[in-house]
């Protein structure tokens, strides 16, 4: 294969662009004053294009494991190729895990949250330790991904 699929192109891009949307969301949130309808937006699209970027990994994963990549010519050293691909399992464990963690977030804060205008209501019972623990790591591993 000398070229990535057009699945594969477009599953990229189309990740990067809900990628994009998630942390921009979370960005312009804090232009707006808590609680306006603004802040409420850009908090709901945050919650819904990070979900998108879940169900998007399912896809990708599956093409991923189907259809190899094309070669790098000339072949770089083994040592960038075995930092690429651990690079590229880290984005993938990432994309999979923040959403998650989003989502355990919001039950955990006993709020419910609306996914492309379905209301979500918590599923577990409320807990304060349990969520500043879930932010904590949701926030620190969203910012390290800044980087």
């Amino acid at each position: 294969m000398n070229r990535f699929s057009k699945t594969q192109i477009y599953l990229h891009w189309i990740t990067l662009l809900f990628v994009a949307i998630t942390y921009a969301a979370m960005e312009l949130r804090g232009w707006f004053p808590k609680g306006s309808s603004t802040y409420l937006l850009m908090r709901e699209t945050h919650y819904n294009a990070g979900i998108f970027v879940w169900v998007l990994m399912f896809p990708r994963l599956i093409i991923k494991h189907r259809y190899s990549g094309p070669s790098i010519v000339p072949p770089p050293p083994a040592w960038q190729m075995k930092a690429a691909s651990l690079m590229h399992i880290m984005l993938y464990i990432t994309f999979l895990a923040l959403p998650l963690l989003g989502i355990a977030l919001m039950a955990y804060s006993g709020k419910s949250w609306s996914f492309l205008g379905f209301n979500v209501s918590p599923f577990v019972t409320p807990n304060s330790e349990i969520k500043a623990l879930i932010k904590n790591i949701h926030e620190t591993w969203a910012n390290i991904g800044y980087f």
